[in-house]
């Protein structure tokens, strides 16, 4: 019985499987398997560049070593555009020498990735993640020759800059005409762009720094070759044998001057008054009484001899105390115009006045140089140049102005502005309506003297212009016929004058010979002439018109 009962209680035992330690090394393997996996992916990851570098501007992340080179090496091969205003240049950067230092680049990028994180940190910070570190950047590292590139800079400028256009004229209006505007690269300042350029790997185009230099103005160059070229026009050669045309023109901003055959001596005429004036003033001690002043009137004005005369008469007494010494007196015109530069001017005897046995009688005067090439026959007696008149009249207009030209040459108080203004004041009264005047717009201010003799027709004076450009202007004529007719040179006389008007007021030009000129020279007396010496004020010499 127990036997069988034993037999029965018994259960045959059956082995289970390990099912949690046979999952837990499958985790295990799992995990070493994909932890192998990922350490061999990182590892031959990391042979590529991170993901956050930037080489040279170039974004390479992710990128092998050697495709990483190719890309920048491909940004920084691209030609860089240069612009000439619109004309595109491509600036290879071969032609330069530009070479980039890529070696030092690639170990530059490794080694900052390198310093960053160990290889176990930034493989920890992959299995988990994290961004890799710092974003990398790696500066360029590139050369080029600077001289290449100046060169290429210098070329383009020798083929695109343009020098402004050449001044030109039109002889039927006398007028001016700019030249174009010209180019000009500034090549220092373009390197500096340019350097940028080629350090960019996209900022590849430069406007080339272009200045546009102004339009070549008319010179007094330009102005005398018009003249000459005038002057051929109306027949009348400014070199002949038979005639000799002389031409000063002195821009009074610049001091630049225009001189055609401006030492060539001509009789002086009645512009020999000029100095007349200069040197009475120059020997005043108080200021001009009101019959001196009407003296002066007629002289300049009417151009009356014989108060010419009784101007040096009356200086010749002050200089000697011997009353009416007019020899002292024309003696001291002659020195006193040679030491504010006229060194061709001279008078010698006194002016003639018409007068039935009048006695000349003459002094010696000191050798003059003028030029010697040309012989106009002039008055033995009373001589000047267009170069002289232009220099008494600067002169006249620098003490007026500003305190120098005769206050500078006779520095003892011989003059003073007001003085010089007073010159200039009576002089602009002379309203003769040809000549020089007839070459300018009515009503403009011209202080001015003319003289004219039977061959020889002449005028020198100051026209002050609108637009403040005032300037000198002194024309002579002459011609080896018995009578030169006012009717053949006044009208050449005032084509000159209208070009250097044209030449100095651009902006207000006289396109055609003035219409309403009178067909000869508007007397003085009645016209432009104080009625009587109460009425002459130097200050203001057309004050009597107003009362």
């Amino acid at each position: 019985m127990s036997a069988g009962l034993t037999g029965l209680g018994t259960r045959k035992r059956t082995r289970r499987l390990p099912i949690i330690p046979f999952v837990s090394v499958l985790l295990l393997a799992a995990a070493a398997g994909l932890f192998t996996y990922e350490l061999i992916n990182f590892t031959q990851r990391a042979e590529q560049l991170a993901s956050d570098v930037t080489v040279a501007g170039v974004e390479v992340g992710g990128l092998t070593p050697a495709q990483a080179v190719t890309r920048w090496e491909q940004a920084y091969a691209e030609p860089v555009v240069l612009y000439y205003a619109d004309s595109p240049i491509l600036l290879y950067p071969a032609e330069v020498g530009f070479r980039l230092n890529t070696e030092t680049m690639l170990a530059a990028s490794r080694t900052a990735i390198e310093t960053n994180a160990n290889f176990w940190v930034r493989f920890a910070n992959h299995l988990l993640g994290r961004p890799p570190g710092p974003p990398v950047n790696v500066p360029l590292e590139a050369e080029y020759q600077r001289g290449l590139l100046q060169q290429f800079l210098q070329n383009i400028a020798q083929r695109y800059d343009r020098a402004p256009g050449k001044a030109a004229y039109d002889l039927q209006t006398l007028t001016f005409r700019p030249g174009a505007e010209g180019y000009t690269l500034d090549v220092e300042a373009a390197m500096e762009l340019v350097d940028a350029a080629l350090r960019s790997p996209d900022n590849r185009t430069v406007v080339l720094p272009v200045s546009g230099s102004d339009a070549s103005r008319p010179s007094m160059e330009s102005l005398r070759n018009m003249i000459i070229e005038y002057l051929d026009s109306q027949g009348f050669i400014h070199d002949g044998q038979t005639t000799v045309a002389s031409v000063f023109i002195m821009d009074l901003q610049t001091g630049e001057e225009v001189n055609i055959l401006g030492d060539v001596a001509f009789s002086a005429a009645s512009t020999i008054k000029v100095p007349i004036l200069i040197d009475y003033f120059r020997h005043l001690v108080f200021d001009p009484s009101q019959e001196e002043a009407w003296l002066m009137a007629n002289s300049l004005l009417c151009s009356n001899n014989a108060s010419s005369n009784l101007l040096m008469q009356i200086t010749g007494q002050r200089l000697t105390g011997i009353p009416e010494d007019i020899f002292a007196g024309i003696a001291s015109v002659t020195e006193t115009a040679r030491a504010a530069g006229a060194r061709n001017t001279f008078l010698s005897a006194p002016l003639v006045i018409g007068v039935a046995g009048q006695q000349f009688g003459s002094i010696p005067v000191e050798p003059t140089s003028p030029n010697p090439y040309y012989n106009t026959n002039p008055d033995p007696y009373n001589q000047t140049t267009t170069e002289d008149l232009g220099t008494l009249f600067a002169m006249i207009y620098d003490c007026a102005q500003y305190g120098s030209g005769l206050m500078a040459v006779f520095p003892d108080g011989e003059f003073t502005q007001q003085e010089c203004r007073q010159m200039l004041e009576l002089m602009s009264a002379n309203d003769l309506q040809r000549l020089l005047q007839g070459g300018i717009p009515p009503g403009v201010r011209i202080s001015h003297k003319n003289g004219w003799i039977d061959n020889e027709h002449g005028d020198a004076g100051i026209v002050f212009s609108p637009n403040g450009r005032n300037y000198v202007i002194a024309v002579y004529l002459w011609e080896n016929v018995e009578f030169l007719s006012y009717a053949r040179a006044w009208p050449i006389i005032e084509g000159i004058s209208r070009a250097a008007w044209n030449f100095f007021n651009p902006e207000q030009p006289l396109l055609q010979p003035r219409t309403d000129l009178p067909e000869t020279a508007v007397e003085c007396e009645g016209n432009y002439l104080p009625p009587g010496p109460e009425a002459v004020n130097l200050n203001d010499i057309n004050a009597w018109r107003r009362q």
